[in-house]
């Protein structure tokens, strides 16, 4: 148990570090301050990676627990942002910016949930 939490830990580390400079790239390359485009963007590459990795593990058992557990809770629990996502959400309620906030949890869960579904699809067309 020590070994994976270690592993996770560094995969965490690597996943937080990724999401600060994607999310801030984007949300720089968009010129925004009213939408956090970088989150969810991160958000969404976040998703899709999981139903990628998801696939593979489920139908053809390609990671070990020591890889799963840095990929999937380490790496991606670090790389997505679903704490910052809901508190950015409040913060655009609570800004009176409600339209924007109904978009913000609408375009989460809708393309998040397809791109999942796009990992997986992806991962079973090219590991029939």
């Amino acid at each position: 148990m020590g070994k994976l939490l270690v592993l996770i830990g560094i995969g965490g580390c690597v996943g937080s570090v990724l999401r600060y400079v994607l999310s801030g790239t984007v949300q720089q390359l968009t010129q925004s301050a009213n939408f956090s485009y970088g989150t969810i963007a991160v958000n969404i590459i976040g998703c899709f990676i999981i139903g990628f990795v998801s696939q593979l593990v489920d139908s053809y058992g390609l990671l070990n627990a020591e890889t799963r557990a840095f990929v999937i809770p380490g790496f991606l629990g670090g790389f997505t942002t679903f704490s910052t996502f809901s508190n950015e959400t409040l913060n655009l309620f609570r800004d009176g910016e409600t339209p924007l906030a109904f978009l913000n949890v609408t375009g989460h869960i809708v393309l998040g949930l397809g791109a999942v579904w796009a990992g997986r699809a992806l991962a079973s067309s090219i590991w029939r």
